[in-house]
């Protein structure tokens, strides 16, 4: 069934009152996975859909295979790791090139890349998680917290978490992200934030932010007296069995395989910049965790993300569409985001993710909760067409007929040999079955 539209008039009035999130959710404590995850249980104890006799689903796999090995010819690609979920159960994983090129590792599904701004998506749920335990308040001023965050005006005052999670703090865009890079503390840029030209008043609109975003790991460790890191540990990835997750570059570089970045084919310095601010972008994990991130906020895993936290979190709660879209993007509107998660609406289904990028790293997920099916992906470059494969998915899945999404087609480096641009042979690489 597709999904009717919403505008930002609906979205507001929408969803169940933050305020209202009920107490009473049993969760491990110990860090162990919480019984009740029927779906993500039964998938552990299952072989992996990691070779084409093991691939499943609607989705035509031999060609969705063979149309990103294409895209692996892009001179910018080095590493990437896909997984795909359809009806809520892994149809699909596989690892492309390399993790290491120097060292000639390829990827592996096991292989550890960052999530960059996919991170968000924890930070809002943990919130809401946290506050469904009456262990934080989501109305309370952010200035109650604690933090370093100030803001003009003293706005810190009368926003609450969920301006802050929804970018609503009327900064101008990326506040400082520029002086992290340069090496400067988070907590002391956030706390010059007061001086940043605004780009609306706070909590008019949507203004990206990673340095003042990250005020609520600051938050999480006023509330629970545990460090961020370890909140989220224990709070999502140990029950949810995300083996590989966690914060911090040593979670990244003590896995056995960990991909390297790579900018324009050249291999780049570690930096250690938004692992600063965790909550922002301090995430990583292989693939197969982000996929079990993924199906946990589908709700396969409702102990220990209730259908009321995923609710509140995925409802927009400010528009960010910006316009001027044509061809098969004209198809995307309704553009939204809500607790650290994006959404839209696709040919009339609402589809939620997130998107991510750091030097030399970049991630997506995107997925749509009605039909429980949905794509992840990260790779270890700076290269942006990946982040049109989801909508190739997603054609497949909907039965939609073929687009060149990635403009792979239109480029002869990406042809195989015999294939001529907008023949059957081109163009019928991911229809439905």
């Amino acid at each position: 069934m597709k999904h009717w539209l919403r505008s930002p008039v609906v979205w507001a009035a929408s969803g169940l009152a933050a305020a209202g999130l009920l107490v009473g959710l049993s969760v491990s404590r110990g860090g162990g996975v919480v019984p009740g995850t029927p779906a993500i249980a039964a998938q552990a104890s299952q072989l992996l859909p990691d070779t084409p006799e093991r691939w499943q689903g609607k989705v035509d796999y031999a060609a969705f295979d063979a149309r990103i090995n294409r895209l692996m010819r892009d001179p910018e690609m080095v590493g990437l790791s896909v997984a795909t979920v359809e009806n809520g159960r892994l149809a699909f994983v596989r690892g492309y090139g390399f993790a290491d090129r120097e060292a000639g590792l390829a990827v592996t599904p096991q292989t550890v890349f960052r999530w960059a701004s996919v991170s968000k998506g924890v930070a809002g749920t943990l919130a809401y998680k946290l506050a469904e335990e009456g262990r934080l308040s989501l109305s309370a001023p952010l200035a109650s917290f604690g933090t370093s965050l100030k803001l003009s005006g003293g706005a810190e005052n009368r926003l609450a978490i969920p301006d802050l999670l929804a970018h609503r703090l009327g900064l101008s865009r990326n506040a400082y992200d520029g002086k992290l890079e340069s090496g400067d503390p988070a907590p002391m840029l956030r706390n010059m934030l007061s001086t940043v030209p605004q780009q609306c008043l706070p909590g008019d609109c949507h203004s990206y932010q990673n340095v003042a975003y990250d005020a609520f790991s600051e938050i999480v460790g006023n509330a629970t007296r545990m460090p961020y890191e370890m909140a989220a540990q224990q709070q999502l990835f140990a029950p949810l069995g995300m083996v590989s997750a966690g914060l911090g570059m040593a979670n990244l570089t003590g896995a056995k395989s960990w991909a390297r970045p790579y900018r324009r084919g050249s291999v780049q310095v570690l930096s250690d910049a938004y692992f600063r601010v965790p909550a922002a972008a301090g995430v990583s994990s292989n693939i197969i965790d982000l996929a079990r991130w993924m199906q946990a906020q589908m709700g396969q895993a409702p102990q220990v993300i209730s259908p009321s936290v995923r609710a509140e979190i995925h409802r927009p709660r400010v528009a960010t569409y910006r316009g001027g879209r044509s061809g098969p993007d004209s198809l995307i509107i309704s553009h939204g985001y809500g607790q650290g998660w994006r959404s839209h609406i696709y040919d009339g289904h609402y589809l939620v993710g997130h998107g991510g990028a750091v030097n030399g790293y970049r991630a997506a997920m995107w997925f749509d909760p009605e039909t429980q099916n949905g794509i992840v992906m990260l790779w270890n470059s700076g290269s942006t067409r990946p982040f049109r494969l989801p909508y190739e998915f997603f054609d497949s899945v909907y039965g939609r007929p073929f687009s060149d999404w990635m403009d792979l087609d239109k480029d002869p480096r990406f042809l195989d040999p015999g294939i001529v641009p907008g023949a059957p042979g081109a163009d019928q690489t991911i229809l439905a079955d």
